[in-house]
């Protein structure tokens, strides 16, 4: 059964925070876990302690085995919102795009705007529900795109499943012109749960010192369960040979 992010909210929030850890950590709370999830719940175990050295292919094979919760989009609707409200110029790119949700929300909602996305892997289904839209199979790390080739880049839901958040972070910050928007879960570690993310953020901070260093620019606040942040990229400067300064 898949859900709304809104909901699985709740029950994020009340397995993060109204479960002590100790509860939260027992066997007896693994067992109901693994009632639902079954042996998925022992290699997703072995998954988190063995990050470091796993390989590509056991990589994906975590998340091809991994059924999906959520109902369309991991983003909640307030989130979907400050995302369309925060957006600069006319080239927009989604990074993590997934089956092109958010991609299409902000088609029905914006208006003048070119959209790109880019996923590890993007099926025929979705590249046919937005023909107008340019798909691109890359993972984060290296993204296939010239220096500042788009007004906003938008990354929600991805850099906790990154193992490198900082040269994932640079890349980003990489293509973008203007804006920068990341959205990432506000989410207690614990021994197991039912999903592979490798990274957490309890707190804002949390999230801030994966990405140092912090622009000046920067909003960052929580919506519900969520860390909703952006940034607006320093100009580029650059010398000439006799050191005259050059602002793009």
């Amino acid at each position: 059964m898949r859900m709304k992010r809104e909901t699985t909210n709740i029950l994020r929030f009340v397995l993060e925070e109204l479960i002590p850890p100790l509860a939260r950590d027992s066997r007896a709370m693994r067992w109901l876990f693994r009632r639902y999830w079954g042996d998925l719940i022992d290699d997703l175990e072995v998954f988190k302690a063995d990050i470091y050295r796993i390989s590509e292919e056991e990589y994906a094979d975590i998340y091809r085995r991994l059924p999906r919760i959520q109902n369309e989009t991991d983003n909640s609707r307030a989130c979907l919102q400050a995302i369309a409200g925060e957006l600069q110029g006319l080239e927009i790119l989604d990074v993590g795009c997934g089956t092109g949700f958010l991609i299409g929300h902000l088609q029905q909602t914006t208006h003048g705007k070119h959209f790109s996305g880019v996923d590890i892997i993007i099926d025929q289904e979705t590249k046919n529900r937005y023909p107008d839209v340019a798909f691109h199979e890359a993972k984060i790390e290296n993204l296939p795109f010239e220096d500042r080739s788009f007004d906003t880049v938008i990354c929600t839901h991805v850099l906790e499943h990154v193992l490198d958040i900082r040269r994932a972070v640079a890349e980003l910050r990489r293509v973008c012109r203007q804006r920068l928007i990341i959205v990432v879960p506000k989410e207690r570690e614990y021994q197991f749960a039912f999903n592979p993310h490798v990274h957490y953020f309890p707190y804002i901070g949390s999230f801030l010192r994966h990405i140092i260093p912090v622009h000046k620019k920067v909003e960052c606040r929580l919506i519900g369960r969520d860390i909703f942040y952006y940034e607006d990229s320093a100009p580029v400067v650059d010398c000439t040979a006799d050191g005259e300064v050059i602002r793009a």
